[in-house]
């Protein structure tokens, strides 16, 4: 009782003090909607603070979509985040700080007895919303040279342009996908496409979704809505959309993917040659070993071309009734299942599926041999071990092993 932290700490926390220490600590933070910190974290040019209510209306999706209830952020010094902590706090559904900008008469006199004193801290924390004295751009700030005129070869006819990360808007589509992907209406609409069961509504699907992670270990610094995501910000993908051929179709009604995959133009002439090669019986040479492990290869080739060609079907082909695979070939060629199917994303990382998979193709190809050469064990353990050690099928399951623990990682995030 007498350990005098203890009185400064009471001190430091009495109400006049606390509201004068956040009202001077105020300004070593600035509410923004367009960050420049999440360019990179040493940058040390001006953020913007653009409420959508400012902005206008306009025909592309940006922050002037977001409407009344966008979210500001906040970027400076962490240390001082706990006064805009203070400030989001609600009474009858309008934050201290839309009080502070609107100077409500009930927070004057809530504030201080003293109007002159209120004054003041109205005007320190209205402050928030103000950008500094000169707008300025920094070395390890993006900027791009874009062209207004006709002569690219004057350099009066480009704007420097300095691009901010529009945090507001990025926030909003984070809270939004989340929702579409873990959120309880959206796995009860998949729960009820997995039971064939009709249902109200359907459910959003993000394919290719990428993560990206801001600030490290202190997501803080870059500011305080990405540190409320953990520091994780949504790439949607962006790219030219893939090919999919008329017939690349899920494969339903059939236990096993290879004898699709045997029927392949390119696997007949390959396994063609590679049994031909092999029924005239060559010697136990190095030049044998490497011909016939370089048409194994090629057939190892093969048979990935052919998963990847499937795994551009819908996400969740595989939950209908019709499909009778091997669970370890749904595993190995639906894996964009995991990310709503929780039990499926279990099993996926539990067994040994890809051992399994080895040895069906294993299985396929002495199939394949028997009908002109003898193929038993020791071939059947050559062929597995080949394709386990591939390096595309390695790089494959490695890729698929980080977005399913980037998806564990995500999900604990945010039940914490």
């Amino acid at each position: 009782m007498d350990d005098p932290k203890r009185a400064a700490l009471q001190e430091q926390f009495q109400y006049e003090n606390w509201i004068g220490d956040a009202a001077r600590r105020v300004r070593q933070i600035q509410l923004v909607t367009h960050s420049l910190k999440a360019t990179h974290p040493d940058a040390k040019g001006s953020s913007l603070y653009a409420p959508p209510n400012s902005l206008g209306a306009k025909s592309l999706v940006g922050t002037h979509s977001l409407g009344a209830s966008f979210h500001g952020d906040v970027v400076g010094n962490a240390a001082a985040l706990d006064v805009y902590k203070f400030l989001r706090l609600q009474l009858n559904g309008k934050s201290l700080l839309d009080r502070v900008l609107e100077r409500d008469e009930a927070l004057m006199e809530a504030l201080s007895d003293s109007r002159d004193q209120a004054d003041e801290w109205v005007d320190a924390f209205a402050s928030i919303t103000e950008p500094g004295d000169v707008n300025s751009s920094h070395t390890r700030a993006k900027q791009i040279y874009f062209l207004v005129g006709d002569d690219p070869g004057n350099n009066d006819h480009f704007h420097l342009l300095a691009p901010l990360y529009a945090t507001s808007l990025a926030h909003h589509v984070f809270l939004q996908i989340n929702e579409d992907r873990f959120g309880d209406s959206s796995k009860a609409a998949r729960k009820a496409r997995y039971d064939e069961k009709a249902f109200e509504h359907g459910y959003f699907v993000y394919p290719e979704l990428a993560i990206q992670k801001l600030g490290g270990t202190k997501p803080q610094n870059i500011s305080q809505l990405n540190s409320e995501r953990g520091g994780n910000n949504y790439l949607l993908a962006s790219m030219p959309p893939n090919w999919t051929s008329r017939d690349i179709t899920p494969p339903l009604k059939a236990d096993s993917v290879f004898p699709r995959f045997g029927t392949r133009l390119e696997v007949r002439r390959v396994t063609r040659r590679l049994v031909q090669f092999l029924a005239t019986d060559p010697a136990k040479t190095m030049d044998t070993r490497n011909h016939r492990d370089e048409l194994l290869n090629d057939l190892c080739g093969e048979l990935l071309q052919f998963a990847a060609e499937l795994r551009t079907l819908p996400p969740g082909w595989s939950e209908s009734g019709d499909c009778k695979l091997n669970e370890a070939e749904v595993l190995w060629l639906d894996p964009g299942r995991a990310e709503w199917d929780e039990a499926f994303r279990a099993r996926w990382k539990a067994g040994d599926w890809p051992g399994e998979v080895r040895h069906r193709f294993a299985n396929w190809l002495n199939s394949a041999l028997s009908k002109v050469i003898a193929a038993g064990d020791p071939e059947h353990r050559h062929w597995s071990e080949e394709l386990k050690n591939d390096g595309n099928w390695l790089k494959n399951l490695d890729t698929d092993r980080r977005w399913i623990e980037a998806l564990d990682a995500l999900e604990q995030e945010l039940e914490e």
